[in-house]
C-alpha cells in the first residue's frame, strides 16, 4: 500500500514552469539563518529575529524562535554557507546554527532543504553574483511582496527560499524565467512523504 502524500518530490525539468500539484498548498517556510538578524518567510509575511545575546544563550534563543515558526511546517528551506566568506567572524557558531536547526528539523521530522547562495541569488535575479538589493527587487517585481526596515535584505533572502520551495514542490507563487528555473537544480531537496491531512 502506497502512502498518500500532500506533494510530489519530483524536481521540474530547467525551463518549465510546472503543473501545480495536486491538493492543499504545503506550509513551506525560507530561513536566512543569521547570529544577529535571521530572516524568516511565509507566504505573503516575512520577519527578522533579533538578539544581542552571545555564545550557547544566543544558539538557544534562535532555535527556539526558528522552532517557534517551522514546528508545523511541511517542508523548511534555508539558505546554506557562503564559502566565499572564509574571515567571517562569529562562522563557528553559525555553522553551529545551521546544524542546530537541521537537527531540530530531524528530531520533529519536517524535511528541509538546503539552497546554496548563488542558488537563491540566481532564482531572484538570473544572477549568481547579485547583490542584497537586487535580490530585494526582484522579490518585490516577481511576487510583489515589499520587505523592509531593518533585516529587509534577510527577509528577501528568507522569502527567496521560501518560493525556491514552493516552485520544487510544484506549488509556484508565480511563473519564473528558465534561468531561474535552472538555480533548483543546484539545491538539495530532501525525499517527502508526507500523510493526507
Amino acid at each position: 500500500m502506497t502512502t498518500p502524500t500532500l506533494f510530489t518530490t519530483q524536481t521540474p525539468a530547467a525551463g518549465l514552469t510546472p503543473r501545480p500539484a495536486a491538493g492543499p498548498t504545503p506550509l513551506v517556510i525560507g530561513l536566512d539563518l543569521s547570529l544577529t538578524c535571521t530572516g524568516v518567510a511565509g507566504i505573503g509575511w516575512s520577519t527578522v529575529i533579533r538578539t544581542k545575546s552571545r555564545g550557547d544563550h544566543r544558539l538557544a534563543y534562535l532555535v527556539a524562535e526558528i522552532g517557534s515558526y517551522i514546528k508545523a511546517a511541511d517542508m523548511v528551506v534555508m539558505e546554506g554557507p557562503s564559502y566565499g566568506h572564509g574571515a567571517m567572524a562569529g562562522h563557528e557558531d553559525l555553522a553551529g546554527l545551521r546544524v542546530l536547526v537541521r537537527m531540530y528539523c530531524h528530531r520533529h521530522d519536517i524535511p528541509y532543504g538546503v539552497v546554496p547562495p548563488t542558488s537563491l541569488k540566481m532564482f531572484a535575479t538570473g544572477r549568481g553574483n547579485a547583490t542584497k538589493g537586487e535580490v530585494r527587487s526582484g522579490i518585490s517585481d516577481r511576487y510583489g511582496y515589499h520587505t523592509e526596515g531593518v533585516g529587509r535584505y534577510d527577509q528577501a533572502d528568507a522569502y527567496t527560499a521560501l518560493a525556491m520551495g514552493l516552485h520544487h514542490l510544484g506549488h509556484p507563487l508565480a511563473n519564473a524565467p528558465e534561468r531561474a528555473l535552472k538555480a533548483l537544480d543546484g539545491c538539495t531537496w530532501p525525499q517527502i512523504v508526507a500523510a493526507a491531512a
